[in-house]
């Protein structure tokens, strides 16, 4: 018969319980005592389960050593697979070694150690940073061989300049109806200047633009000595400023022909000049 893990017999009683090595062992036992010496029996009974639940306690303990060890393993192994660098995958050179674009050579090298000191266990990680670095060290050799012009910091720099400041800063923007009527007035006078030139040159055109120019400098100003230091200082500037654009910098115009063509050009380059002067010169 079988009780509580015990199979006996008339005379034996079989206890199976794990042993450390073997697995499950019976352990025989007298299952009755001897009349005779029934103490001794039941502390040799006694003594034989102490041992075999220390044996039973040992191999527990080293089971649970091998599960922990295994599980460590392979704790390990997800470890080893989480080194691997997270923006392997970015196109962008810059974006993938965390650096900006205006970052100088010892910056980038300096990400490029940094990044293989902490990714060097994995290959395809180290593949990616180095092709990185030697990506942007050739592009930016190839900016110093062949270097672009930004025109955009080009202007942003001419303006921020001080003579640039210091001319600027001698106009201002009047109203628009006062733009429209200055405009039309330098307008009409080139018109008359094209159309009607004459043999001794646009004298009588160039006269009345030095008049209108008195007049409207006036008209913003109020002053009469500030009209005529700008006036006059505006109309010789100009009449020498456009000779000398006809003479050396603008070439011949085949539409306008005559022995009258040089001071027609001069004296529509000096009304764009004296209508600016008259308009917006503060």
């Amino acid at each position: 018969m079988s009780v509580s893990g015990l199979i006996a017999s008339p005379s034996r009683c079989c206890l199976r319980l794990p042993d450390c090595n073997q697995g499950l062992v019976c352990r025989q036992v007298p299952s009755t005592p001897i009349a005779s010496k029934p103490k001794a029996k039941f502390g040799k009974l006694h003594l034989e389960r102490s041992r075999l639940t220390v044996s039973f306690r040992r191999w527990k303990m080293q089971k649970t050593h091998l599960i922990k060890c295994a599980m460590d393993a392979s704790y390990g192994d997800m470890a080893s697979e989480s080194a691997m660098f997270p923006r392997i995958n970015v196109r962008d050179p810059y974006k993938r070694l965390g650096i900006s674009r205006e970052a100088s050579e010892d910056e980038i090298q300096a990400a490029r150690n940094f990044l293989i000191s902490k990714y060097g266990g994995h290959k395809p990680s180290v593949d990616a940073i180095e092709a990185a670095h030697d990506k942007i060290i050739m592009q930016k050799f190839y900016e110093r061989k062949n270097p672009k012009i930004d025109i955009k910091k080009k202007v942003r720099e001419v303006k921020q300049s001080r003579v640039v400041q210091a001319v600027t800063s001698r106009f201002q923007t009047p109203a628009t109806k006062f733009i429209v009527k200055t405009s039309i007035a330098f307008i009409v006078l080139g018109v008359l200047t094209v159309l009607f030139p004459t043999e001794e040159g646009p004298t009588l055109q160039v006269a009345i633009s030095l008049i209108a120019t008195f007049y409207f400098i006036h008209d913003r100003l109020k002053s009469k000595i500030r009209t005529l230091l700008y006036g006059a200082g505006a109309f010789i500037f100009s009449w020498f400023l456009g000779t000398f654009l006809m003479v050396s910098v603008i070439p011949p115009i085949p539409i306008l022909k005559g022995p009258r063509s040089f001071e027609v050009l001069t004296s529509l380059i000096t009304y764009v000049l004296l209508w600016v002067s008259s308009t917006y010169l503060k």
